[in-house]
């Protein structure tokens, strides 16, 4: 098991669980309706790449280099994704405009994208142990 890929995991699934409770209970008289969807939006997708890390650290599939390339990937992408959304989704609430770091949420997606890719061509790649 690799304990820095788990515990990210869990790390991200503990902060899913907290942003969600403070989006559907802090914001609700705060921003409108289509904004918490939009925040909703990156605490589903935070929650599903913490169970992905979780996986992904507990399993001997892979040897820890293709793991930790593949980490790195959803590490980041989670962070530019989700992130940026929840800004995005609490813009109205800033004097900063989060707008302008919209670019961040399409290129956290294509980093997700690119780790499930990496892991399929890990793993369909591997030879079989006999």
């Amino acid at each position: 098991m690799n304990k820095t890929i788990f515990s990210t995991g869990i790390f991200f699934g503990l902060t899913a669980v907290l942003l969600g409770a403070f989006g559907a209970h802090g914001l609700e008289k705060m921003i409108d309706a289509k904004a918490i969807e939009t925040f909703e939006t990156g605490v589903r997708y935070q929650m599903y790449h913490a169970l992905f890390l979780m996986i992904l650290g507990g399993s001997n599939l892979l040897i820890n280099e293709c793991k930790k390339l593949i980490y790195y990937f959803i590490v980041v992408g989670v962070v530019c994704f989700s992130f940026s959304i929840y800004l995005l989704a609490i813009n109205e609430l800033s004097s900063f405009d989060f707008k302008k770091i919209a670019l961040l949420t399409p290129l956290g997606g294509v980093l997700l994208i690119t780790g499930w890719i990496l892991l399929g061509i890990k793993v369909l790649n591997q030879k079989p142990i006999n």
